[in-house]
């Protein structure tokens, strides 16, 4: 089993803060990250590899565990069935078992046997350590999570609408309900890497971006408009139609509407997600539009309408 050198692997100093470890990460994985370097097997290992380095370096518990082993390492790595107590120092977390947290990029693999060794709980296959040679094996760990980002527009959040990923060479059907939300994550349970070690599948955690191709504009769950209302509408009323998400739908204005008044209807909004039977409310914003290009005619009604308001 070889020693990994995290510090190296980031190209980071052992005094480097968590910020600093964080950056030099999110750098380096980008540069080699898979879907940069499609049929590389060398960045695919090197972007593991800093998966794996980053896993331990950003945990403050890990990265002590880890820093005390660097002064054990020879001692650890001749002594033995004899010498250095494994056991003793695996189990130094109080019971507890590591196991590798999402990634930003969503990229799964199998961590080294370096890593499973001290920071999952078990032992490399075929060596004892601390317990008169025999071996343990490892303790079930689960896959890696895969992310992915689905884009779709404000229509389709409004509706729900279903898309096809491709997932390990494999199709999976993503049902989207109703209200979905930018930014919002969710979860496709054992839909992501195959445990290495016998535990369940990781997890597919897919970022919704919803792009608004509307004039509306969205706050939570509520939409806003301004619509255009003419001058003789707002001074008398009348019915006008307004479209909304679902449907044009016919509105009655009120006599004499001011410029700017926001109309409130109830439940035009946007659904709420998972809660089919609830909707947020649309918002529509008068903008009087004045006539422009008056006759002859016209100019002497609204002098004389003038007149009558004197």
């Amino acid at each position: 089993m070889e020693y990994r050198d995290y510090y190296k692997i980031l190209t980071v100093d052992k005094k480097a803060s968590q910020d600093e470890i964080k950056k030099q990460y999110r750098k380096l994985a980008r540069k080699y990250h898979p879907d940069k370097n499609p049929d590389d097997k060398a960045s695919e290992e090197k972007f593991k590899e800093l998966q794996e380095a980053y896993e331990v370096l950003k945990d403050p518990e890990k990265r002590s565990k880890y820093d005390t082993l660097g002064s054990n390492w020879k001692q650890y790595q001749h002594a033995g069935a004899d010498g250095f107590d494994f056991s003793q120092w695996a189990n130094s977390g109080k019971g507890r078992q590591y196991r590798t947290s999402d990634d930003m990029f969503g990229r799964g693999g199998g961590f080294s046997d370096f890593f499973q060794s001290f920071f999952a709980g078990g032992q490399p296959q075929g060596r004892g350590f601390g317990g008169g040679g025999r071996s343990a094996g490892f303790r079930q760990i689960k896959g890696q999570n895969y992310e992915a980002t689905i884009k779709l527009n404000l229509t389709d959040a409004f509706n729900g609408t279903s898309t096809l990923l491709n997932v390990d060479n494999k199709k999976i059907k993503i049902n989207l309900k109703p209200g979905v939300k930018d930014g919002q994550i969710l979860r496709v349970k054992g839909k992501g890497a195959s445990s290495q070690h016998g535990g369940e599948n990781g997890d597919l955690l897919l970022k919704i971006h919803v792009i608004n191709n509307t004039s509306f504009k969205l706050k939570e769950n509520n939409l806003h408009l301004t619509i255009d209302l003419d001058l003789y509408t707002a001074m008398l009323g009348g019915k006008i139609s307004v479209n909304t998400m679902d449907k044009p739908i016919s509105l009655n204005i009120p006599a004499e509407t001011s410029n700017g008044k926001v109309l409130r209807l109830k439940g035009k909004g946007m659904p709420v997600y998972g809660k089919p039977d609830e909707f947020g409310d649309l918002y529509l914003k008068i903008n009087i539009s004045l006539p422009k290009k008056l006759t002859p005619e016209e100019v002497k009604l609204f002098e004389k309408l003038s007149l009558l308001r004197k």
